[in-house]
């Protein structure tokens, strides 16, 4: 369903993307993040999980802009993990007012566990779009991504 809205036409399109999009976006989260239930991981745990795996030890605030959350968040995301024994904190070896955080071996293998099952997920959900619409959706949602406000 489409907007009700009656404003002007370049309004009404632009509501009814948006629409789609949030839409799209819910079914396909769902779609591919069920299966983190089972492991006891919210969508932003795994998030932490997943970037620490591949990008190595990260601070909080560089975390937050990866998984696009706020640093208030960051905390208790990273504090829930912590308490799993899925990561660590470490004071920074170059500043030691920096706080990195560090993946567990118990987290390490976890992400290695997940990480078949989240793609064969993702892949399976995308399958909805041939290759050639999947870059283009790549391209235009990068696009709509990299706006400034």
């Amino acid at each position: 369903m489409g907007t009700h809205y009656s404003g002007a036409i370049d309004e009404r399109l632009a509501l009814n993307v948006y629409i789609k999009l949030s839409r799209a976006t819910e079914t396909i989260s769902g779609m591919v993040n069920g299966h983190l239930q089972n492991h006891r991981l919210t969508i932003s745990q795994f998030g932490v999980l997943e970037a620490l795996h591949h990008l190595g030890p990260l601070q909080t605030s560089e975390l937050g802009k990866k998984i696009l959350k706020s640093s208030g968040n960051m905390t208790l995301v990273i504090d829930n993990l912590e308490k799993r024994d899925l990561v660590r904190r470490e004071r920074g070896q170059k500043d030691r007012r920096c706080i990195e955080i560090h993946l567990t071996e118990a987290g390490a293998q976890l992400v290695k566990d997940i990480m078949p099952a989240h793609v064969a997920g993702i892949t399976d959900a995308m399958a909805a779009l041939n290759s050639t619409e999947q870059e283009q959706l790549e391209a235009l949602c990068k696009k709509l991504g990299r706006q400034q406000l």
